[in-house]
């Protein structure tokens, strides 16, 4: 059993899409990051960065249980514990852990200041919203190109940089004025988009934590 906790973001939906295609028994604690639960002692005993999603594996190493913060780091840890959705090769796994740490380091934190400024931010401050929405329009343009020379991001084969990416890129199609990104424009993009929603897990995933 998995304990997995999250709230419906981005990152959490990465992890609840992971655990959906994996089909591993998991239990939901949801941690409503608009009331503060992040704060909590408990929570910052499983997350030190008092952010989610988290898990804690009843059965992890050794058969002991094993706690994992940080949604990359999760997508790795269950990608490694079934032998699903990472390569075995040298090469193929390199090719898909660096598409997951472009989403980490580029994808994610970008496409967040997007939606920060152009939709939740007190004021508006035209130079975070032309700053962001800029990259948010190159990062699109870096996927589609990617895109256009492999079926997934990590190569052929789907997989967890695939999983890591979608939860954040798919306002391009679904909330343009989110990102301030027209995905229509990119026809690689939208082709890989429209493989993501035909997966069920992915579908299913999206709908974790129900209220």
């Amino acid at each position: 059993m998995i304990d997995f906790y999250t709230f419906p973001t981005p990152n959490g939906h990465k992890v609840s899409i992971m655990l959906e295609e994996l089909g591993l028994e998991y239990r939901v604690h949801v941690i409503n990051i608009g009331e503060g639960d992040q704060f909590s002692e408990d929570f910052l005993k499983i997350s030190p960065n008092n952010k989610i999603p988290a898990i804690v594996d009843r059965d992890g190493y050794g058969g002991e249980e094993t706690s994992v913060f940080e949604s990359g780091a999760i997508l790795m840890y269950l990608a490694e514990k079934t032998g699903r959705f990472l390569p075995k090769s040298d090469r193929g796994r390199m090719e898909v852990l660096q598409w997951l740490f472009f989403q980490m380091g580029g994808v994610g934190p970008m496409l967040g200041q997007a939606h920060h400024f152009r939709r939740f931010a007190p004021e508006k401050i035209p130079y975070g919203i032309e700053r962001y929405t800029r990259e948010a329009e190159r990062l699109y343009g870096v996927v589609d190109k990617r895109l256009s020379e492999s079926s997934y991001l990590g190569g052929e084969d789907y997989s967890i940089a695939d999983m890591a990416t979608f939860p954040w890129m798919r306002a391009g199609m679904d909330a343009p004025e989110y990102q301030g990104v027209e995905g229509e424009k990119y026809p690689h993009y939208r082709r890989w988009y429209d493989l993501m929603m035909e997966r069920e897990g992915v579908r299913r995933g999206l709908e974790v934590p129900k209220f």
